[in-house]
């Protein structure tokens, strides 16, 4: 049977899950509170409520990246969304904290599953003369989940309880999973012999990095229990994902988890530590402004959230008009001045936090970060995934998440431990501040205000440097060459097209995403549905 790559449809029906996915990273954060008054528990065990997710979620990344290649990414995506979407119904059911933690793990490992699809989908569907407005789509989504969860976050709480900000994920899963059943395509899959010592390494060894870094400061940096610490973990890890690579290179009985041949492409390993270091930036950048926004100012979390308005819409309207640009131009100098931008807002940012501030100035800086965010997520995701074969799509696509959540562990335990010590040094009789007195809408007093808020205006200085290392990274990004060799994408049992992919210069190529959604990129050949 001949059927269309309807390529846009099938990438909107994606964006609904990875979209989910973004949100669930950061809509717990408002909740706690009322989580803890709602399951009888402490600030202590609710913060697993975020770590068992972000653990399930990053360390097996790798391994799921390379299953879409074997399996098919679009039958991978969908069981990754009904594992997420049914572990939504349970966290949101629970009734201990216990409960609501294991369902939370689960509730990763089905964004584990998905997350890489979505980026092997783009990819393979779209040809790389053509795969600019995609990343901007994607991008995109990205910019505006930044607000949209912390905001759904507060008025689900405030309007429903708690437990709304998981059963909200039931009906939208449901509905992402009828659509992409029905426009994402069947891809060919690429048989591989699963490298299980790999896989065995490299979750070990991710496991016991991202705890140890994610969990650093909840143990004070030292010792967990017994001769465990805190650096023994990290260390270990280091040395199990080493002794990963090691086996990467010499195992020759199968296919390697790691194909480490992406990394002869200079641009994909120069992408890779570019996201690495935006995934530690945004990550660095939230916490002191909620913490600004919040105890100095007494804004409620919804208000604190809606101080980033000018970020969403801007990053949401331009990064489009970004990637579509990407089709003609080279990515490189939008990227640097992105980054760079990135890193103005931030130490604007630190210049005006201060108690008496007006409003209406924190919105600027805000809006300076809209202009970065539409600029930074499409020039580097289409540079790693540009000179990808599809048979190492999915693998890339897994090493290019790991690296950026990662980058994300990372930059939480760094800006935990810089905001401590900074407000130990302008505050030394405050004691120790948890985190827990911003989430609750508490206000510090008047005499406090103005040290507290130098120490959030300091603690934005290293986000600011990580970005502008982020642009040198970049600005090192070899000039792109015209992709050769591109074929149609191929579908499950069938065979490629003779269709070749529109220049840049061809009206095609150049559409809207709602001109090309109207219009195939390829016919291909479609396996019959079992």
């Amino acid at each position: 049977m001949d059927t269309t790559v309807k390529p846009w449809p099938a990438l909107w029906s994606l964006v609904i899950g990875f979209f989910m996915i973004l949100i669930d990273t950061t809509i717990v954060s408002v909740a706690n509170p009322a989580i803890m008054e709602g399951l009888a528990t402490d600030i202590n065990a609710v913060i697993w409520v975020t770590s068992a997710y972000l653990l399930a979620y990053a360390v097996p990344l790798l391994i799921t990246g390379r299953l879409g290649d074997r399996f098919g990414p679009k039958n991978i995506y969908l069981t990754g969304l009904v594992v997420f979407t049914a572990a939504s119904a349970w966290c949101g059911l629970s009734t201990s904290i216990g409960m609501l933690i294991v369902a939370r793990a689960v509730q990763g490992l089905g964004a584990a599953l998905m997350a890489p699809q979505t980026l092997s989908v783009i990819t393979r569907i779209f040809p790389p003369e053509r795969r600019g407005a995609a990343m901007g789509l994607w991008g995109s989504v990205a910019g505006v989940a930044m607000l949209v969860g912390p905001v759904a976050g507060g008025l689900l709480v405030d309007g429903l309880g708690w437990e709304w900000i998981f059963f909200i994920n039931v009906p939208v899963g449901i509905i992402g999973f009828v659509l992409a059943a029905i426009y994402v395509p069947k891809l060919k899959t690429h048989s591989h012999r699963f490298d299980i010592p790999g896989v065995i390494l490299s979750a070990i060894g991710m496991f016991l990095l991202v705890f140890g870094i994610q969990e650093g400061e909840t143990y004070d940096w030292g010792t967990i229990v017994g001769p465990i610490s805190v650096w023994s973990l990290i260390i270990a890890g280091v040395v199990v994902l080493a002794l990963f690579v090691v086996w990467q290179a010499v195992q020759k009985r199968s296919e390697p988890l790691l194909p480490l041949g992406l990394f002869r492409d200079r641009n994909f390993s120069l992408a890779n530590t570019a996201i690495s270091l935006v995934g530690f930036t945004v990550t660095c950048m939230s916490l002191p402004l909620v913490f600004y926004f919040q105890i100095v100012r007494g804004f409620t979390p919804t208000q604190s959230a809606l101080m980033l308005v000018p970020m969403a819409v801007i990053a949401g309207g331009l990064a489009p008009v970004v990637g579509r640009a990407l089709n003609r131009i080279d990515p490189r100098p939008i990227a640097v001045l992105a980054l760079v931008f990135l890193s103005a807002g931030l130490v604007w940012y630190a210049l005006l936090l201060h108690a008496d501030t007006p409003v209406w100035m924190l919105l600027l800086p805000s809006a300076l970060l809209g202009l970065a965010n539409a600029g930074m997520w499409a020039p580097i995701s289409n540079t790693a995934t540009r000179n990808l074969a599809p048979k190492d799509a999915g693998a890339g696509s897994g090493v290019f998440n790991t690296t950026r959540q990662i980058g994300a562990v990372l930059g939480s335990a760094s800006i935990a431990v810089l905001i401590q010590a900074r407000l130990s040094a302008e505050l030394p009789g405050m004691g120790e501040f948890s985190g827990s007195e911003a989430s609750a809408g508490q206000s510090l007093p008047a005499q406090l205000q103005d040290g507290f808020s130098t120490a959030m205006a300091q603690s934005l200085i290293l986000p600011a440097a990580v970005a502008l290392v982020a642009a040198v990274v970049v600005f090192f990004f070899a000039r792109r060459k015209a992709a050769t060799g591109w074929s149609a994408p191929q579908a499950a049992g069938g065979a490629p097209t003779s269709a070749v992919p529109a220049s840049p210069a061809s009206p095609a190529a150049s559409a809207s995403p709602a001109d090309a959604a109207a219009a195939p990129v390829a016919s291909v050949e479609t396996a019959p549905e079992r």
